[in-house]
């Protein structure tokens, strides 16, 4: 393994004065959008808002050491703070001692699940999520922070329990909804909506809590009802290394495989998005915030991909710009918290009803509906079982319906018989608008999959049925294998069950455009490619037609060859 490329601070490697200006202003930037993000997300997971700057800090500076993207921001995200909220407060009460305890367990073992992946390049495991299952799954948490925000956003008493229970108990108490919190929540929500419509570079987060804010403090809202943050304790986090039981552990680590799952799927997406070229060395960045945040008291972090836009956007050149952003963000966090000691609890549950629908992805739910009902089906199921199971219960279910859903596509691949375009050397699958030709004696098989245990039978069973169908005037088959990327061990009894079914109807088999070097290395490993022969292993079909149908010893006869 090549060690310097592990080494910290790539992100800002190349990083030349000239870029200040561009980084400074996208920090800015960075900062206006984090501030109430980040306290907000806290109060969605039951922390104290300023434990969001610490988070997005231990997640920014982390990030900068050990991640390689130029625009990427890690931090306190909507995505699995309802995950871990929820799957914590089955162990602990929200907002004690004990619950935060575990929740920075459960980021330091995020943390080091996300990093490992990273270091061994398991990137791959960011893929297991299809495209409908990630929508249901992220359907089903909008609807997590919806519920959960209701309360702040109406001013009624904060609840608690099972999803369900808690919009029926919503439901009974709208008789006392404070419509003085219920106009801060939506007129934030409507300033954050307006501007992100207008430009994303625009601070309406920060516009409307400052806003709001005002309104507390020039027309008394407190004294009707509005509930405010109340002023943060000044001062630096210390770090240490979170006092849990070893019962406890052993209870949050299937949570913390849940997350990391979710923490790469969405760091893979983010990063892809903004030229990233190393997603495993980002994986280490963003474990090495969760480490870090866990190491200070906070929670789990994860990539934002709508901060790391605005990064982009904005200017940024490198990671210098989420280091100022950082910056600013623990001076308040620190020695600020009395300017946001008047923050309505409503203007942060309407910025978290601005990400909730932010999440949903509407155009997907249709191209889905339209393209592919029964994929449609996969959204659905995932975003009900979210939403009516335990949270990390629906999450696990979304991922065993991802990994059977791409099963279920393979197993589906069936054996085809290729025929020959008129006048080329070229075979392809049947088709209406041009009919294809066959050649006398000769059968061109397709497998338009990877060979595994999963389809092995139903390729066994294809192509001795095709070579059945043709009877004895078959005289060479041609598995034409270019769809064949890998071939594990069943996979390879199974071709080798096909071969010896060849010779007893009286044919020759032959391989043709095997491309992949771990399928040619599978050949050889398994003994195929001597039971084949060598010599009946071709760059193409049409190759393999002129080669083997010319000599009339191997074609006119029953294949005797070992």
């Amino acid at each position: 393994m090549n060690w310097t490329r592990w080494l910290p601070l790539r992100a800002l490697s190349g990083w030349r004065p000239g870029d200040l200006n561009g980084d400074l202003a996208a920090g800015l930037t960075l900062a206006a959008i984090a501030i109430p993000e980040q306290m907000a997300t806290a109060r969605l997971g039951g922390f104290a808002p300023e434990i969001g700057f610490f988070a997005f800090v231990a997640g920014s500076l982390a990030f900068a050491l050990f991640g390689v993207n130029r625009h990427l921001s890690s931090g306190a995200d909507s995505t699995i703070t309802p995950l871990f909220a929820g799957g914590l407060a089955l162990i602990a009460v929200a907002g004690s001692a004990h619950y935060l305890a575990l929740a920075a367990m459960l980021a330091l073992m995020v943390g080091l699940l996300v990093g490992l992946s990273g270091i061994f390049r398991l990137g791959w495991i960011a893929d297991l999520l299809s495209v409908p299952v990630t929508t249901g799954f992220l359907a089903g948490i909008a609807v997590h922070i919806i519920v959960s925000q209701l309360p702040g956003l109406l001013g009624l008493p904060p609840e608690s329990g099972e999803t369900l229970r808690r919009v029926g108990e919503i439901a009974a108490n709208l008789h006392l909804i404070n419509p003085w919190s219920l106009a801060l929540g939506l007129g934030v929500f409507a300033i954050v909506f307006t501007a992100e419509r207008i430009s994303a570079r625009i601070p309406g987060a920060l516009i409307g809590m400052v806003l709001a804010t005002l309104a507390v403090a020039i027309f008394g809202l407190k004294a009707r009802g509005v509930e405010v943050l109340g002023a943060f304790p000044y001062g630096l986090p210390q770090a240490g290394l979170p006092t849990v039981s070893f019962s406890d552990a052993q209870a949050v680590l299937p949570l913390a495989l849940l997350i990391a799952i979710v923490v790469m799927v969405q760091t893979a997406a983010t990063s892809r998005s903004f030229a990233g070229d190393d997603i495993n060395r980002d994986f280490v960045g963003v474990g090495a915030g969760s480490i870090l945040s866990g190491l200070f008291g906070a929670f789990a972090v994860n990539a934002s991909p709508p901060r790391t836009a605005i990064a982009a956007q904005s200017g940024g050149r490198s990671q210098f710009s989420g280091l100022i952003a950082a910056a600013i963000v623990l001076a308040l966090g620190a020695f600020g918290g009395g300017l946001l000691a008047d923050v309505p609890q409503a203007a942060l549950a309407g910025v978290l009803m601005f990400v909730a629908q932010y999440i949903l992805r509407w155009k997907v739910f249709a191209s889905v509906y339209r393209q592919a009902p029964v994929e449609f089906l996969l959204i659905l199921v995932t975003m009900t079982a979210i939403v009516v199971l335990p949270i990390e219960t629906g999450v696990a279910i979304g991922i065993g319906l991802s990994l059977l859903h791409g099963l279920w596509s393979a197993t589906r691949t069936q054996a085809i018989e290729l025929e020959q375009v008129p006048g080329t050397s070229v075979w392809w699958p049947p088709s209406t608008p041009s009919a294809g030709e066959q050649l006398p004696g000769v059968l061109v098989a397709a497998f338009q999959a990877p060979l595994s245990f999963v389809n092995a039978e139903s390729f066994k069973r294809g192509v001795c049925k095709l070579i059945d169908a043709r009877g004895d005037s078959v005289k060479l088959v041609v598995l034409e294998a270019s769809n064949i990327a890998e071939i594990d061990y069943t996979a390879a009894q199974a071709l080798i069950e096909t071969v010896d079914h060849c010779r007893k109807a009286g044919a020759v088999f032959a391989i043709a455009r095997l491309e992949s070097l771990r399928a040619q290395a599978a050949l050889a490993r398994f003994g195929i490619a001597d039971i084949v022969g060598p010599h009946r292993i071709f760059h193409s079909v049409d190759a393999a037609i002129k080669a083997l149908s010319s000599d009339k010893k191997l074609v006119g006869q029953q294949d005797k060859a070992p």
